[in-house]
């Protein structure tokens, strides 16, 4: 198979798939023998055409996945056709919370109660409805509780492409 082929087939399933996809599932769809590095190499071919053409798509890195999005330069044309669901905008609890789930993550539900001294049941249910954070498993110790974690959502709406990238910050 071309390059040019394995390229374009990329560039299909990025289109198609809504959420981030891994190279390693890109490798797997494309089913050759090709090395990590060498879809990645696709990968930022595409990503640079698409930004030295200021097309209106783009391809966005969150967290080692890939995802093709719409340039953020047009949104206001994107506004005028589509309406999102409106989310309510975030409280100060519910950005405070945010903040120390981002820089402590994975966290619990008790560690995030203990750090702010209050309860965090609707904050919690107000970062899920939103997408900002999502249940990232359970710890292995008594009653097993919930640990959070930030989504690629949060990523985004940051313009980052990794946690790693949040200004150093002691809580």
């Amino acid at each position: 198979m071309r390059r040019s082929d394995i390229k374009n087939i990329i560039e299909a399933i990025m289109f198609s798939y809504a959420e981030p996809v891994s190279i390693e599932e890109l490798n797997l769809a494309i089913n050759e023998e090709l090395s990590p590095k060498e879809i990645e190499y696709m990968l930022n071919l595409l990503i640079e055409e698409y930004k030295e053409n200021n097309r209106g798509i783009q391809i966005i890195k969150l967290n080692n996945r890939y995802q093709m999005t719409s340039n953020s330069i047009y949104s206001d044309y994107i506004r005028r056709i589509v309406r999102p669901n409106k989310k309510r905008p975030l409280n100060q609890a519910t950005f405070e919370s945010l903040v120390i789930i981002a820089y402590k993550q994975p966290i619990t539900k008790n560690d995030l109660e203990e750090i702010r001294g209050v309860k965090c049941d609707k904050v919690l249910k107000t970062l899920l409805d939103n997408n900002l954070i999502f249940e990232a498993g359970r710890l292995e110790k008594t009653g097993k509780p919930i640990i959070y974690k930030t989504t690629d959502e949060f990523l985004k709406i940051l313009n980052i492409e990794s946690i790693h990238q949040l200004p150093d910050y002691k809580l």
